[in-house]
């Protein structure tokens, strides 16, 4: 028998794949405020987006307010579902319902844009909690710790994360819980075996396995 019995999803990256819609998002954003392009526009995919535009452009506070604004103001018009749900997502969450698990999603994005994403892909269905960011939670850590109280859960020795990225598995750690590194997204081997991850997976079969057995 499993050691889980809740698993937390990280949506970007991990559930669907919204490369498209933020990179053009991205391009709109520099573009509007008369900036060149970042040239690593992918390291945007993952982490909270305020704290990227202060990262990696050096923005002060107000130009990351601007910068978030101009972005998200063209992201929830039309390119919200310029995405797609990753092989095998529908299969991987059904199969893991049918066993019994209770499943929830812990995501960066702006919690009614991570809500809308879920139920245009028919995936809603799956979670019995849904967490984003709002103003009074922004970091993964906060994220996942309002998951976990929305489900009643104070001991997390049976809640796994899966996630793509580093700041996926630090939020899980800061809040208990070991999480699995999903190489379909937008991380690297790489930044996995530096993670601190419990492990890797290659696929959605793969990643139904190492939480089932």
């Amino acid at each position: 028998m499993s050691r889980y019995s809740t698993v937390i999803f990280d949506l970007d990256g991990t559930l669907i794949d919204t490369k498209r819609g933020i990179l053009s998002c991205l391009e709109h954003t520099f573009n509007t405020l008369g900036l060149p392009q970042y040239p690593e526009p992918d390291r945007f995919l993952g982490p909270p987006l305020p704290d990227s535009f202060r990262r990696f452009c050096g923005m002060s506070e107000s130009e990351t307010d601007e910068a978030v604004r101009i972005f998200r103001e063209r992201y929830s018009g039309e390119e919200l579902f310029n995405a797609e749900a990753f092989r095998g997502i529908p299969e991987l969450l059904g199969g893991l319902k049918d066993n019994g698990y209770t499943l929830a999603v812990a995501t960066c994005k702006v919690e009614k844009y991570a809500v809308s994403i879920l139920a245009h892909f028919g995936i809603d269905k799956y979670f019995d909690a849904v967490g984003g960011s709002v103003p009074e939670r922004t970091q993964k850590r906060e994220v996942i710790a309002h998951v976990l109280e929305t489900l009643g859960i104070s001991d997390t020795s049976r809640v796994l994360m899966v996630g793509d990225r580093d700041n996926d598995v630090l939020g899980a750690g800061q809040c208990g819980i070991g999480c699995l590194y999903a190489l379909w997204g937008y991380g690297s081997e790489e930044e996995a075996r530096g993670s601190g991850a419990l492990g890797t997976v290659r696929d959605t079969e793969e990643c139904f396995k190492a939480i089932t057995e």
